[in-house]
């Protein structure tokens, strides 16, 4: 089981080792310098080495950030927040009135949450040094085309940084990830660390929630991408119209400099014209004449794809990658264009492509292979239309071959899209398992039910030949899947990925879906890539 950090040894990770002081009174210029009202109240002259969100990780000569929160005001966990070391308070006027008889001097402003990433960068200095960024976001493909743009940099001789939902990385240095994109004083002291390693260039997911709540404010990324938009996440957004917007945001000239655009969907076209930023457009459809690069020769390579990108002035660039999936060719070429946008001579980003094929890259849990015979594939599609761009890409040419998908959809998220994710496996898939994801703290049964209902309803409705099953617990679901597979059959267990733990009613469950297919396939006589017939020792047999 990996090792649980307390608050504040993760914090410690996510920190520059050589601290710098920055005085209460260099902030109150800045702010107001940049149009902002702001008041200190006790000593201006007072200085602070960091700054953090969450009073359970401050250390010492932190800035205590006490904004107001769904429940609580941070200014309720002030004190906790001195004990630790604190030397100061950026807070509100309802903080203050709270806060105010600790004694620590306060720096006050109307909006706490629209400063912080500035000051974030003031304290760390990632204002003036930081490194190169790109920046991706999208409903899916982020992680994929993250770890190829990582990938590339590297053949380039460069030394690179991650951030994601599946890691953090500083060159080869793991570091723990928190969230898709961590809070905005956490970014900027991750930046600040990188530098002190000698990365010059890093790759990042940019989620909705990271720039609906100001996580990545104060950070200038050099190249922004997006790769499409479909239904996720209308729980915090409660539109589609509303999720754009939020999204849009990271295109505008005050955050990006450059930006390459994924064109395929009406989302993308009107992303592209809302974009501030200098754009360049990219289309998977060669007919697509109105984007400044299209993908096109695409061709069969193995698993993966072989294809061109052809750009303005008659600019051509020859790819491929081993990565199963059409929406692979897709996120490879936005990959390649992001590197392209950042003044990399096209020449030599062809001579890195050519000499170590960077587009070849295991991301866990995104159509990561664990067996060819069956073909059996763990993807971390977990909405329709990533449900369907899997599906549609993992059919066996064999005659008579099917296709088997295991899934179920998160609680406590986005209700209207199981019956719809139910039918989308209906349509592409030949047996249909419906099992369990992440119930959080939702009652699992109804979760199934709205998924098989959307199932049940569209083989109805079509007359398809498909069948839909329920199996449950999600090991069960999988086991299930592999004992009625055949070696031409192929075997889809979606949604979860990566992750190692599945979530029941505040409980983290132990469960790696890739395991659980290795055993299975074994358990059947089946036998997974990399691993013998034997490979399994006495502790995985109960």
């Amino acid at each position: 089981m990996p090792e649980v950090l307390t608050p504040r040894a993760a914090e410690q990770l996510l920190r520059p080792h050589r601290k710098s002081a920055t005085a209460l009174g260099a902030m109150l210029e800045y702010l107001h310098e940049t149009g902002r009202g702001a008041n200190i109240i006790g000593d201006g002259q007072r200085q602070v080495t960091g700054i953090c969100l969450d009073s359970r990780a401050v250390l010492p000569g932190d800035l205590y950030v006490a904004a107001p929160g769904a429940k609580f005001h941070g200014a309720q966990f002030a004190a906790a927040a001195m004990q630790a070391g604190a030397a100061a308070i950026l807070t509100d006027m309802e903080g203050e009135a709270t806060a105010s008889a600790l004694g620590l001097p306060m720096v006050l402003v109307q909006d706490v949450r629209e400063v912080v990433g500035e000051l974030s960068a003031l304290i760390y200095g990632t204002d003036v040094n930081c490194p190169e960024l790109f920046a991706l976001t999208g409903t899916n493909g982020k992680t994929t085309t993250t770890y190829m743009i990582r990938s590339v940099l590297r053949a380039l001789g460069r030394e690179t940084g991650l951030v994601g939902t599946i890691e953090i990385a500083a060159g080869d240095t793991p570091i723990p990830s928190i969230l898709t994109t961590p809070e905005a004083p956490q970014l900027h002291g991750l930046m600040a660390r990188m530098g002190e390693m000698g990365v010059n260039a890093a790759a990042m997911e940019v989620s909705s929630h990271s720039l609906s709540y100001k996580r990545v404010d104060g950070l200038r990324f050099a190249v922004a991408g997006f790769t499409n938009l479909t239904q996720d996440h209308l729980d915090l957004h409660g539109s589609m119209e509303d999720y754009f917007e939020t999204k849009a945001a990271l295109f505008d000239l005050e955050r990006s400099d450059r930006a390459v655009i994924t064109i395929d969907d009406r989302w993308g076209v009107a992303m592209a014209e809302q974009a501030t930023a200098a754009v360049w457009t990219l289309a998977s459809d060669a007919a697509n004449v109105d984007a400044d690069w299209v993908i096109t020769n695409i061709a069969p390579l193995g698993l993966g794809h072989s294809f061109e990108l052809h750009g303005p002035k008659s600019q051509v660039l020859r790819l491929n990658t081993g990565l199963p999936g059409d929406f692979n060719v897709s996120n490879a070429a936005l990959a390649v264009l992001m590197v392209l946008a950042s003044d990399v001579p096209l020449a030599e980003l062809q001579a890195a492509l050519d000499a170590s094929n960077p587009l070849t890259v295991e991301v866990p849990g995104r159509m990561q292979v664990i067996a060819e015979r069956p073909a059996a594939i763990v993807d971390f599609a977990h909405n329709a239309d990533a449900l369907a761009r899997a599906l549609g890409s993992v059919r066996s040419p064999v005659p008579g071959s099917r296709v088997i998908v295991v899934f179920g959809a998160t609680g406590e998220r986005d209700a209207t899209k199981r019956p719809i994710m139910g039918a989308v496996a209906a349509t592409h898939a030949d047996v249909v398992i419906v099992t369990d994801d992440d119930p959080h703290g939702e009652e699992a049964a109804p979760i199934r039910a709205a998924i098989l209902a959307g199932a049940r309803g569209e083989i109805a409705a079509k007359g398809l030949s498909s069948q839909a099953l329920e199996v449950y617990p999600r090991a069960e679901a999988i086991a299930a899947a592999v004992a009625m597979a055949t070696e031409d059959d192929t075997i889809l267990v979606a949604g979860r990925g990566h992750e190692v733990f599945q979530e029941v009613m505040g409980i983290n469950l132990e469960l790696d879906d890739r395991e659980e297919l290795r055993r299975a396939l074994l358990l059947n006589g089946f036998r997974p890539l990399g691993q013998g017939a034997d490979s399994f020792d006495s502790k995985d047999e109960g």
